[in-house]
């Protein structure tokens, strides 16, 4: 093989290893611009030579999720510093008349007006962050707020909003909104100043989506002193903190079977943290069927208790539908054009259709309830069949299978009848001779409709499929 050939077949066999590697992913790169703390902005809105807000030293916390609601307990730090951020400094700041322009565009990367920003700040909390947390950052450049894609290294003093969202970053009062791309395809570039930082780790890095309700108060972690926990109100910068034991044994309740929308709140409510493995978390919808640790366990405050789940179906409730298993009745309904004589087996009631749950979920990655109790994904449409175990008896009158009249004299013989549209002539027999006497209407033949045109009764069919059928 000549050298020319041999650097021909290793150039292939490199362009084939990056395929394969994925560089035919459908999503591309999201370029992320590190954001150290201590690093001034190149284009702030504020000048960060003036104290408007301090950052902390802290190492990054590990992750088991790399999206967490804004309300997860331990997510943001706090200090026994009376003020990380001056909050009042930066609204005498941005409706100081001379900073209109500058008011102006970050009043529109909010979505409010500059007569609303002062009642926008009241309602902010400053926090440290915790973890390296992505967010949209924006500069100030020719008069115009400049969005970004940004990560933020734990222990920058932020101001979060009422469903505990980054809102502002306190040391240039640059405005902040929800990282939008995919957390596991982004590409972090370390530039202007911006070194890579201690601790850091890819696997670290998070999001952080609203919490379902507007916050009373956000639980916090001492960043100096870990085991001191700190409840701060919504609104307010320090001065009514209280504090509590964050060494205080939380106990891992029971979470089997209930849906990971549910469980994630149940373990809020008990100070505690949802995980779960891989970069995108699981339907709202999807079940739980085990924890790490187990249910009894306890953990301090804000530990992470990591949830397995089947697969994203459910079956019998309200939740919203997702990718995975179904648990629900295995039995499948005829096609509707088959015509059986007899109806199919229903599954018992005890096979999970009676399940009621709705998942509350929230903005970006939340779960509106939107299946029908007990509806099969492999179920048919109900348009033409009264086979479908979803069908609401109250609604529309069940129809059934076409059956011959059991008054006939059919032949038993007989067992394939023509589809529902067509005459059941068939398998009548011969008219009588004229002029007889009236017969019984039981013996006419059936020539002007079809059998499955009128109402079902007597036949057996009539009551099967809708025994599955819960309210």
């Amino acid at each position: 093989m000549t050298f020319r050939a041999f650097m021909q077949r290793t150039t292939v066999l490199a362009i084939f290893s990056l395929l394969l590697s994925g560089c035919d992913n459908s999503t591309p790169l999201t370029v992320v611009k590190a954001v150290a703390a201590h690093v001034p902005s190149l284009d702030p809105f504020f000048d960060e030579n003036s104290g408007l807000g301090r950052d902390a030293a802290v190492r990054s916390q590990p992750v088991r999720g790399s999206l967490q609601q804004g309300d997860t307990p331990g997510l943001y730090g706090g200090s026994k510093q009376p003020t990380i951020c001056d909050v009042a400094r930066l609204e005498r700041f941005l409706t100081d008349p001379r900073n209109h322009k500058k008011a102006q565009a970050w009043a529109s990367v909010l979505h409010i007006g500059t007569d609303g920003i002062p009642e926008y700040l009241d309602r902010l909390t400053p926090v440290l962050l915790r973890h390296d947390t992505l967010v949209e950052n924006h500069d100030y450049k020719k008069e115009k707020a400049v969005p970004y894609n940004s990560l933020l290294q734990a222990g920058i003093a932020i101001l979060v909003d009422e469903q505990g969202l980054p809102a502002v970053k306190c040391s240039c009062g640059n405005p902040l909104r929800p990282f939008e791309g995919d957390s596991s395809r982004i590409s972090v570039q370390f530039e202007d100043g911006n070194k890579k930082w201690a601790g850091y780790e890819r696997e670290s890095v998070l999001a952080v989506k609203p919490a379902p309700r507007k916050l009373e108060r956000i639980a916090l972690v001492d960043v100096q002193e870990p085991a001191r926990g700190i409840n701060r109100p919504v609104g307010t910068t320090g001065e009514k903190d209280s504090t509590f034991d964050a060494r205080k044994p939380r106990r891992v309740p029971d979470l089997a079977g209930t849906t990971f929308v549910q469980a994630g709140r149940r373990l809020i409510d008990a100070g505690l943290a949802a995980g779960y493995a891989g970069q995108g978390a699981p339907p709202d919808s999807a079940r739980v069927t085990a924890t790490d640790p187990p249910a009894g366990a306890e953990l301090g405050f804000g530990q992470y208790v990591m949830l397995t789940v089947a697969g994203g179906g459910t079956s019998g409730s309200g939740g919203s539908g997702g990718s995975g298993g179904q648990s629900g009745p295995t039995t499948t309904p005829p096609p509707p054009s088959s015509g059986p004589k007899t109806p199919p087996t229903s599954a018992p009631p005890s096979s999970g259709s009676s399940g009621s749950s709705g998942s509350s979920g929230s903005s970006s990655s939340s779960g509106s309830p939107s299946g029908k109790p007990g509806v099969s994904s492999s179920a048919p449409s109900t348009s033409t069949t009264p086979s479908s175990p979803s069908a609401d008896k109250s609604s529309r009158p069940p129809s059934s299978p076409p059956v011959s009249d059991p008054t006939s004299s059919a032949p038993p013989e007989v067992t394939r009848s023509p589809p529902p549209d067509d005459p059941v002539t068939s398998s009548a027999p011969p008219p009588p001779p004229p002029p007889p006497p009236p017969p019984p209407s039981s013996s006419d033949p059936v020539t002007s409709a079809p059998a499955s045109s009128g109402p079902a009764t007597g036949g057996p069919a009539s009551d099967g499929p809708s025994a599955t059928v819960t309210a």
